[in-house]
């Protein structure tokens, strides 16, 4: 019997990479929802090649106009429209693995509702536990879910870590070192980096993905998200968990341990790896991804990141360490910067500026109540969108 896969975010290229495995294993797992915010063309196509049994419009109210053209196309599924019907198509006795998927504090609400109905969660969206760490969490736990990371940094700590039945002690971990390509801004002179384009912030040199990630690598603020991340799921303080650029990305994350080995993932850069681990978990099954030749690759290098050239690095890192909903402060703050910066109406290097006003404003308040979280995420969107104003006046 297959498995139903609830995809939320399937018009992404997470979902496209997500789809493509699935697609390898038809006698393993069976598409029950597919969901997208407006992308209604995206959103249809993808329904009439994986036949799920709902498919979500989760940013469109009820519309009798877009339902008749699904069925006219011949699209089976039955269509819900608003952001509820993520809630619905998550917790649905007959969906037994869910990918989250969705870009950006939307993300956090049908993610949450996943973990409480114990289901097999493949996190691929950052701020749910950028936002909400000690209260997803908690519900991973008391609601017995299994979560699985997809980003490829923490899926690869993942695979480095002690199996939960070896019950390794806390301590046996000395650190975690997540790798970072640098993006494209990792060799530009500093003075130039005012200038730089969206066009030119989205085009990474390894990874391909959506112009709002492809921003988070350009700062290293993915990274950032990362490393609070990686403090929630593997329980291991700030200080210890580091970051190093290696401009191959195929070293995807590193840990040490007290005995001084260290063990390392490696693979191409192709998100089919994680999301296949993932899926499989804990078999290992097909990816779909080319094998890796280290021959010819030749070399792998690493340095440190540039304090001056990545700011944003270091916001992440100050807002960990105050807690509360300082990180939620930080991501949403960063969501209003980027899309700003995206819109021609934001320098990039003022994009740290944005978010660090943003902290500087802020309450702080404790992180484990969902309404206290989604208050500070309100609020930072405001203070920052005020102040992507005043430096667009000044700018004028």
């Amino acid at each position: 019997m297959t498995q139903g896969l609830t995809l939320l975010g399937a018009t992404g290229s997470i979902g496209a990479s997500t789809l493509d495995v699935v697609a390898r294993h038809p006698d393993r797992y069976s598409v029950f929802a597919l969901t997208a915010h407006r992308a209604v063309d995206g959103l249809l196509a993808l329904c009439l090649r994986h036949a799920p049994r709902y498919a979500v419009l989760s940013g469109l109210p009820e519309d009798q106009a877009v339902r008749r053209r699904f069925a006219d196309a011949g699209c089976r599924a039955e269509l819900l429209f608003g952001v509820q019907a993520l809630e619905q198509v998550s917790v649905d006795r007959n969906c037994a693995v869910v990918m989250a998927a969705i870009v950006g504090a939307a993300g956090l609400a049908p993610s949450l509702a996943a973990a409480r109905s114990g289901k097999r969660l493949l996190l691929a969206n950052k701020e749910a536990l950028v936002m909400a760490g000690p209260l997803f969490m908690r519900t991973v736990r008391e609601h017995g879910a299994m979560l699985l990371p997809i980003d490829s940094e923490h899926n690869a700590v993942f695979q480095c870590m002690p199996p939960p039945a070896a019950k390794a002690p806390p301590s046996a971990v000395r650190r975690i070192v997540l790798t970072a390509s640098g993006g494209p801004f990792r060799a530009t002179p500093l003075e130039r980096l005012p200038q730089v384009t969206p066009e030119e912030a989205c085009a990474h040199p390894n990874w391909v993905m959506g112009r709002k990630i492809s921003v988070d690598s350009a700062t290293m603020m993915n990274k950032g998200l990362e490393v609070i991340e990686a403090h929630w799921l593997f329980g291991v303080a700030p200080e210890r968990i580091e970051v190093l650029i290696h401009s191959q990305s195929i070293v995807h994350s590193l840990v040490e341990f007290a005995d001084g080995s260290v063990i390392a993932q490696l693979s191409n850069p192709d998100m089919r790896v994680p999301i296949a681990h993932a899926l499989g978990f804990p078999d290992r099954i097909e990816s779909g991804a080319t094998p890796l030749d280290l021959a010819a690759i030749g070399q792998l290098s690493f340095a440190r990141p540039d304090a001056q050239r990545f700011p944003c690095l270091g916001l992440a890192y100050a807002a960990l360490r105050e807690g509360g909903t300082a990180p939620a402060v930080l991501n949403a703050a960063n969501e209003v910067a980027v899309a700003a910066f995206l819109e021609g109406k934001l320098r990039y290097t003022a994009i740290p500026q944005v978010i660090e006003q943003a902290l500087q404003s802020a309450a702080g308040v404790r992180g484990d109540d969902l309404e206290a979280v989604l208050d500070a995420d309100r609020s930072a969107r405001r203070t920052a969108a005020d102040c992507v104003a005043m430096l667009m006046g000044k700018a004028a």
